[in-house]
């Protein structure tokens, strides 16, 4: 990760780009904020589709990533699935996907992923990582169905060291095609930030893939956030490539899965709804792929834990 380097941000920008020009077919808003900034709305006032879904995931991952669909006749009921993969799995996904920027702004509230992050760096995670990016322009994608009021535009302006007619914001709220799929495109990300949790070495992960299958969107928020997380947390199955001995890459796999939870086997409204709505009182281990493979690349071993529970997904996705 090369302190300097400008290509989060400038990979995201042309991804965005080829979004705006492609906008009809896409089923996508494109607008101009109050203060020059640009939204694009990709499920919020407008239908949204599968691959705008796809547009807004790899611009999350700041372009170092490869998001595609795929039909998986395992699944028999919800065969359509989501693959990402990616040769920079930490920098992709912890230092742009990941949705860690808390924003808010007079009762308005989003979390920020994207690789404006980078350009931010007001999360605890960048302590981690090395990774500074100095981009002219910065893209920060919000799961959300509003476009962010002016005082947060200039929030994000302020921490970026950006004119705010030099930000673009890609949004869609969870109840929407795009908003699910790029959620369920989150699949590796995921089981990135559970290995960070375990205190795996971030620099030991070289390369990841991971697939979980694409829930139909529902109006109900609940409901429809139930089912993005089901669809990972029952449905999602990662491989990751890892350095160092066989016996770290075990005890990572060992413990990665989301049955190593305490609150696994429920489907994922019913444990928020336990909770109480409170999502930080879920245990964070819970969010983690179903199945996890990793394989010690210096040693040639790999090795699987967990699986995929096709019961569960019926009972979440319908």
């Amino acid at each position: 990760m090369k302190d300097g380097s400008a290509f989060l941000n400038d990979n995201a920008r042309r991804i965005a780009e080829r979004m705006i020009a492609d906008a009809e077919r896409l089923r996508v808003a494109v607008s101009q904020g109050p203060l020059g900034e640009c939204l694009i709305d990709a499920g919020a006032a407008t239908t949204g589709s599968v691959e705008a879904g796809l547009g807004m995931a790899e611009a999350a991952m700041g372009g170092l990533g490869h998001v595609s669909v795929f039909m998986d006749r395992a699944s028999e009921k919800w065969p359509l699935s989501i693959e990402v993969r990616s040769s920079q799995p930490v920098l992709a996904c912890l230092g742009s996907q990941y949705a860690g920027w808390n924003l808010s702004s007079d009762g308005y509230f989003a979390m920020g992923s994207g690789p404006a992050r980078a350009l931010a760096r007001v999360e605890t995670l960048f302590e981690t990582l090395s990774y500074r990016d100095a981009a002219a322009a910065a893209v920060l994608v919000l799961e959300t169905a509003k476009p962010p009021p002016p005082a947060l535009v200039s929030k994000v302006g302020k921490a970026t060291g950006l004119a705010t007619d030099k930000l673009t914001f890609l949004y869609a709220p969870t109840q929407s095609i795009a908003g699910s799929v790029q959620i369920v495109a989150r699949t590796l990300e995921v089981a990135l930030h559970k290995a960070n949790d375990l205190k795996f070495p971030l620099d030991h992960i070289v390369d990841g893939i991971g697939a979980a299958p694409i829930p139909a969107p529902h109006p109900d928020f609940l409901t429809a956030m139930g089912r993005t997380n089901d669809a990972i947390i029952y449905g999602g199955s990662v491989q990751l490539f890892v350095r160092g001995s066989a016996k770290a890459a075990s005890d990572l796999a060992e413990r990665l899965p989301s049955s190593a939870s305490r609150d696994h086997g429920q489907p994922f409204a019913a444990i928020f709804k336990r909770f109480k709505g409170d999502f930080y009182a879920i245990d964070p281990l819970l969010f983690s792929p179903a199945e996890v493979i990793v394989t010690a690349v210096e040693t040639g071993e790999t090795f699987r834990a967990g699986q995929r529970d096709f019961d569960m997904l019926e009972r979440s996705l319908g």
